[in-house]
C-alpha cells in the first residue's frame, strides 16, 4: 500500500491559527471530511460505559473491563494528553444489496469491509502523517493516533469536537455525511483550539432505528446490548450463537447495516456515491459466497483475508455464521414456495 502524502511544507514556527489551518488541509488532502479538536477531559459518559459493561451488555469483549478505568481519560492513551484531535473518514455506502445475489447462495457483509482492506490499514498511515506534523510544529511534542484499538471513547470526544451527534443507535451522524464513515481520534500534550461541542440530537421523535432492529438488541434509546446484536454475534462472539436469535440474523455473514440503512440521515443520495464510494463492481467483499466460505481452509483463508476484516472473526466464526445464513436462506426460499406472492 502506497504510503499517503505528506505536505512539503514546513509547519515549524506557525502560530497557532495558522497551524490548525495547516492541519485541516493536510487532513482533507489525506480523504478526511470532517476534523474537530476537543479538550482531554474526563468524558461525562464514562459512568454510562461502566454502568453498560456492569449489566454485562458488552458479552465476550473481556478488553472493555480489562481496561475500563483507561476510558475514563485520553492520558489512559496518551500521557499528559491536553488536546483530541477527532476525524471522520468515510466508508463505502454503496446501494443496498440487491435480493437476487442472495438468492444464489450468498450472505451479506456490512458495508465499512467491502472494499476488500482492513480499515486499520488504511487509516493508520494517515493519522501517522497527521502525527509527524504535529511533532514537526513542536519537536518536543507527544502525538498518538488511534482507531478504535485503544481504550478511547471516540464517539463521544468527536461529539465534544463539534463532528455530530449520537443517534438513538448508539452511532455518531452528522447532517452531511449521515453515519457511514469511521471515527479516528489524534491525542497530542499540545494545548489546541478547541471547537463548538455539538449539544443538539436531531433524531427527533424518529425510532426508526430501534424498530428495525431484527434481533430487538436496543434496551432503549442509544442503550445497545451487544449480546444481541447481529454484528457483535458475527464478529466478535466467539463459539456458538443463541439459536433464539439465528432467524434475526437472517442473510448477515459478517456485520450488520439494518439500523443505519433505516436511518433518515442516510438517504439522500450524496450518502450513497461519492469521491470515496466505489461502485459494487469494485467492491471484493460486497458478498460472501458462502458454499466457498465452508470449503476454505485455514491456509487459503489466510491468503485471502488476512489483510480485511473479515480475519477479525477468523475462519471459525465466518463458518459458523454461513452455516446460519445458509438455514436462513432455506427456510425462507420454504415459506415462498409454500405462500407464493
Amino acid at each position: 500500500m502506497p504510503k499517503p502524502p505528506v505536505s512539503e511544507s514546513d509547519p515549524s514556527g506557525l502560530a497557532s491559527d495558522a497551524f490548525m489551518r495547516f492541519l485541516r488541509q493536510q487532513a482533507t488532502a489525506l480523504g478526511f471530511v470532517k476534523l474537530g479538536i476537543a479538550p482531554a477531559i474526563e468524558i461525562s459518559g464514562f459512568s454510562n460505559l461502566a454502568k453498560w459493561v456492569d449489566a454485562g451488555y458488552a458479552g465476550q469483549m473481556t478488553y472493555i473491563a480489562d481496561r475500563l478505568d483507561a476510558y475514563r481519560h485520553p492520558s489512559g492513551v496518551l500521557e499528559g494528553c491536553q488536546s483530541v484531535i477527532a476525524l471522520a473518514y468515510p466508508y463505502p455506502a454503496t446501494p443496498v444489496i440487491d435480493q437476487s445475489e442472495l438468492s444464489k447462495g450468498a450472505g451479506k457483509i456490512a458495508r465499512y469491509a467491502s472494499t476488500g482492506n482492513d480499515y486499520h490499514d488504511v487509516i493508520h498511515p494517515k493519522l501517522k502523517c497527521l502525527c509527524k506534523t504535529i511533532r514537526r510544529w513542536k519537536p518536543e511534542s507527544k502525538a498518538r493516533g488511534v482507531v478504535d484499538t485503544a481504550p478511547m471513547m471516540e464517539r463521544q470526544f468527536a461529539e465534544l469536537a463539534g463532528i455530530g451527534w449520537r443517534g438513538k443507535n448508539t452511532l455518531l451522524l452528522n447532517k452531511e455525511l449521515g453515519s457511514y464513515f469511521f471515527i479516528a481520534c489524534v491525542l497530542t500534550d499540545v494545548e489546541l483550539p478547541t471547537d463548538s461541542p455539538h449539544h443538539t440530537s436531531h433524531c427527533g421523535t424518529c425510532t426508526a432505528c430501534l424498530d428495525a432492529c431484527p434481533t430487538d438488541a436496543f434496551v432503549g434509546p442509544g442503550v445497545l446490548d451487544a449480546t444481541r446484536c447481529i454484528s457483535y454475534l458475527t464478529i466478535e462472539h466467539r463459539g456458538a450463537i443463541d439459536e433464539k436469535l439465528h432467524e434475526g440474523i437472517g442473510d448477515w455473514v459478517f456485520g450488520c447495516d439494518v439500523c443505519q440503512e433505516v436511518c433518515p440521515w442516510n438517504r439522500k443520495p450524496a450518502r450513497h456515491r461519492g469521491s470515496n464510494n466505489p461502485l459494487p463492481s469494485e467492491l471484493p467483499l460486497r458478498t460472501l459466497s458462502l458454499s466457498s466460505a465452508l470449503g476454505e481452509t485455514e491456509e487459503s483463508f489466510r491468503r485471502k483475508y488476512r489483510k480485511t476484516a473479515l480475519w477479525r472473526t477468523r475462519l471459525a466464526g465466518i463458518q459458523r455464521n454461513a452455516r446460519i445464513v445458509i438455514r436462513n436462506q432455506v427456510a425462507e426460499s420454504l415459506r415462498d414456495s409454500q405462500h407464493p406472492k
